[in-house]
């Protein structure tokens, strides 16, 4: 009634006795940074009074005057709208609650579990939420926003978070100095009509600091203690109405792919570990594979080194002693010309054993040096005979090498196709080739003779079948071309990388023996592969 009396009286004093009160830093209606002076705070103080006559009046003239019927009912909505503005904001809230001591910058650690029923489904979860001062908000162990405003709240939208089964609400509260408190309000509502509530009160609980995993907690420990009520909702030194409405952004769960799960994981982890494993395994058979080829290059050098040291000198003495001893004899003696006889076939022993060095030795292993005996020894070959022998050797053979089985099989083809055109070719011209094409090599014999029909070979009658065997047990391949009257070509191929691939395929395999070659079956594939062409 006073508010009234001043209201129509127009009043605009305020009691001094009122001002100190309206300035406290915790007033509940008028913040101290809005009231500047003591004019502003009369002036508040003033239409603060005038709203209350304006409801008090309202009220009024509903009870005098209720036939007014919709006039009356407009009155009254306008009247609890003065009277409790905004009230939805504050519904579903607890008390302020926090620990038993209140201290300042002491930090507070509040826990709290809830249950949804497994058959239930949730429509909608509301959150709503402040702490005097700051917070951090936990749901699972998931962190889902801080707050530093006591005066506002928080609100939260936690219906993609909220599923079936239990959860943990956990907040860690920190209070910088005078007043501290928390006040919460969850809301859930579920298909069937049912709803949730879990509000701040008692049944929270307080949880020392230093312990570790506390924030996903499905049960609380003997050591967490009750929560302490400070105050109720709308009680000093707390606000009665929030002075704004804070929306905090939605999350939404974590979603999991298939490379983030365990399983997933330690699978790749155990395929890391058993490549990682086979790739050292395989490293290891390489360096002792390497190791072991340059100790059988070191034991070819030896072997090289003793028998032209040792072997080829008591050869060359043998010839030496036989030559002396047929010098010795009368012309006529017949004693003469068996040691001539004998003084040749050790002649021809050296000049095989210098094949066999040649071929020991490693440091023939560069097509350089293949090039280079090859094309001597059919140069020295051909010398007795009426062929002309034409040389075409790349320069670039150089940079390739050759092992001893490559080098063995392809000279004995080269002889074998140089003694074939020597004997039954009648040809009075022979080109040999050496071509290098990246990582291929091609050395062909070709003659200009009579030529012969392939069809007609006989297995096993000619040796040309044995050089396509050969050929083929090292890697590489022997195309043999021929027409009556049109010559013949013998040509071989080889690719390096078949022949460096080849052993490391034995290495991985060290137990298993190569299958030997059938004979005729060789014999077969090579006439129905010269029929072909």
């Amino acid at each position: 009634m006073r508010g009234c009396i001043l209201f129509v009286l127009g009043e605009k004093r305020c009691p001094v006795k009122i001002i100190p009160r309206m300035l406290s830093s915790k007033n509940k209606f008028f913040p101290q940074h809005l009231l500047l002076d003591r004019t502003i705070a009369c002036q508040v103080w003033i239409w603060r009074r005038r709203l209350g006559a304006i409801t008090v009046l309202a009220f009024w003239l509903a009870l005098i005057f209720p036939c007014h019927g919709e006039a009356s009912e407009a009155v009254k909505t306008v009247a609890l709208a003065a009277a409790d503005p905004d009230d939805s904001r504050t519904n579903g809230l607890g008390d302020w609650i926090w620990t038993e001591k209140r201290l300042d910058r002491q930090t507070c650690q509040l826990w709290k579990s809830f249950e949804v029923p497994k058959d239930a489904v949730v429509v909608h979860a509301g959150l709503r939420m402040t702490v005097d001062n700051e917070y951090t908000l936990f749901l699972d162990g998931r962190e889902l926003g801080r707050g530093s405003e006591w005066r506002e709240l928080f609100d939260y939208d936690l219906t993609p978070l909220i599923s079936p089964g239990r959860h943990t609400i956990a907040v860690k509260a920190y209070n910088s100095s005078s007043y501290a408190g928390m006040i919460f309000g969850l809301r859930i509502d579920l298909n069937d009509g049912k709803t949730i509530e879990v509000k701040s009160d008692q049944s929270w609980r307080i949880v020392p600091e230093g312990q570790k995993g506390w924030e996903n907690a499905s049960r609380p420990r003997d050591t967490w203690t009750p929560a302490t009520v400070m105050a109720s909702l709308g009680k000093e030194p707390w606000w009665v109405k929030p002075e704004n409405m804070n929306a905090m952004p939605t999350l939404y769960p974590v979603r999991t792919y298939f490379w983030q799960t365990g399983w997933f994981q330690v699978t790749l982890l155990i395929i890391c570990g058993v490549v990682i494993s086979f790739s050292l395994r395989l490293m290891a058979q390489l360096a002792l594979h390497k190791k072991e080829r340059l100790l059988l290059q070191r034991e070819r050098a030896r072997i090289a080194r003793d028998i032209h040291d040792d072997l080829g000198s008591r050869i060359t003495q043998l010839v030496l002693h036989g030559e002396v001893a047929q010098s010795e004899l009368p012309s006529e003696s017949d004693m003469r010309g068996q040691l001539d006889r004998i003084c040749q076939e050790a002649r021809n022993v050296l000049s095989t054993l210098d094949e066999i060095l040649w071929a020991v030795n490693p440091r023939r292993d560069s097509l350089n040096e293949f090039s280079s005996y090859v094309c001597a020894y059919a140069e020295e070959f051909l010398k007795p005979t009426s062929i002309q022998c034409l040389f075409d050797v790349d320069s670039e053979a150089s940079a390739l090498t050759l092992g001893l089985p490559l080098r063995r099989a392809l000279l004995m083809g080269i002889k074998e196709a140089l003694n074939n055109s020597v004997k039954y070719s009648g040809a009075s011209e022979l080109v040999f080739q050496i071509k290098c094409h990246g990582k291929n090599l091609m050395v062909a014999v070709q003659d200009n003779g009579k030529g012969f029909n392939l069809k007609a070979i006989r297995p096993g009658g000619t040796g040309l079948l044995n050089i396509v065997q050969r050929m083929q047990e090292q890697g590489g391949s022997c195309v043999i071309t021929s027409q009556p009257g049109k010559g013949c070509r013998v040509e071989f191929m080889l690719t390096s990388k078949s022949a460096r691939y080849r052993p490391l395929y034995w290495l991985l395999k060290p137990n298993r023996v190569p299958a030997q070659p059938d004979p005729n079956q060789n014999a077969n594939e090579a006439s129905q592969t010269n029929a072909s062409i």
